[in-house]
């Protein structure tokens, strides 16, 4: 039908346009952040890329929920404001009959967000998680660049490599920095080496020396040492560590239905049941007035998103925090916006057949 393939035809188009614009937006803003941290000592800077790739998954649903809702909004806007609406009201075609061609276009784009929602978005979370664990368990050691002065992970040492023998925990020309209550110790070697000790790792110098002094009193102390095992690190491996429900599989959060689990459940849901009132939204909140040149339905819509985006986060934190039940909020929540949105739309619909009555009255 002409009235279905033209609706489609340009909301796929203006869809496409919003989400590389959106697209672009974001991964700036992402990318910024992650090269942020990764100059704070965060993350490691040569996975920036990857992290970006993973954070980029994990808000991609969202991304996609926003475009879809903008492009229906600015596509029935503009043919509100080209008087295409009235063309279609006068054919007998009411607002209601503009939900099946948009269904129809976005079906394929709920699919993908249940799909990110569902198991991309754990698996994003998981693998970035593990990126930042296992850059944050490496030792101070390993942490220093050669050729630069760095504080180690507590900010109670500073270290200094000429440079590194090999890829690993070997070292060259160590120079240490460390201060304990009132005392600062400064240890020089010729070399370094990390060893594990059970769960602990040792820093293990060789051929060098150690000048402790006391800042209080100014007393200084000289030794020489052939050895010199240093205690870097006492935190074991957290392989067995249990994951945060972010990172959890959808299946594994069903399972086991604590607080926390289930409020990573709303959300995941309740983002993907958003996604599909927001279409219901959309159409009832693009009408806008042919006589006036102004945006203000595209701004009321936005506002509109980000209400309905924080009442999400908030059904969230209801259920982990014990003040709501997960059928509770969801229905709650999108429950009310599905009768809002299906109140809106009849409203707008009747609204815009009276109006075009009254005028063909009045033209009579």
């Amino acid at each position: 039908m002409l009235f279905d393939s033209t609706v489609r035809r340009e909301l796929a188009r203006t869809f496409g346009a919003t989400l590389v614009v959106i697209l672009t937006i974001v991964l700036t803003m992402f990318l910024i952040r992650t090269i942020g941290q990764a100059a704070s000592g965060v993350i490691a800077p040569q996975d920036v890329v990857l992290l970006l790739g993973y954070v980029a998954l994990g808000h991609l649903p969202t991304m996609l929920t926003l475009s879809l809702f903008v492009a229906i909004v600015v596509t029935l806007g503009r043919m509100y404001r080209d008087s295409e609406m009235a063309i279609w009201f006068s054919s007998g075609v009411g607002l209601a009959r503009f939900v099946r061609p948009v269904l129809r276009t976005s079906w394929p784009v709920l699919l993908v967000i249940a799909a990110l929602l569902l198991f991309v978005w754990p698996w994003g979370n998981r693998n970035s998680l593990e990126l930042r664990q296992r850059y944050e368990q490496r030792s101070d050691l390993s942490r220093v660049t050669p050729g630069v002065f760095q504080t180690s992970s507590d900010g109670s040492r500073v270290f200094f490599i000429e440079r590194d023998r090999r890829e690993g925990a070997d070292a060259r020309n160590v120079f240490i920095v460390a201060q304990t209550g009132e005392t600062e110790t400064v240890t020089s070697a010729h070399s370094g080496r990390l060893e594990n000790d059970g769960g602990d790792r040792h820093l293990v110098l060789e051929r060098g020396q150690r000048n402790d002094v006391d800042l209080k009193t100014g007393e200084k102390a000289q030794s020489s040492f052939e050895t010199y095992r240093v205690l870097v690190d006492e935190k074991r491996a957290r392989d067995a560590e249990r994951q945060p429900p972010k990172a959890m599989d959808t299946l594994a959060l069903i399972a086991d239905p604590s607080r926390p689990n289930q409020g990573e459940l709303v959300w995941r849901f309740g983002l993907l049941t958003g996604a599909g009132n927001m279409l219901l939204l959309g159409i009832g909140l693009a009408a806008a007035n042919p006589r006036r040149a102004s945006n203000w339905n595209l701004l009321l819509a936005l506002l509109g998103f980000v209400v309905y985006f924080n009442l999400i986060n908030l059904s969230q934190a209801w259920v982990a925090s014990g003040r709501a039940s997960l059928g509770g909020a969801l229905v709650g929540v999108h429950g009310t916006a599905f009768v809002v949105a299906v109140v809106l739309l009849w409203w707008r619909d009747h609204a815009a057949v009276a109006s075009w009555r009254r005028r063909r009255g009045a033209a009579a």
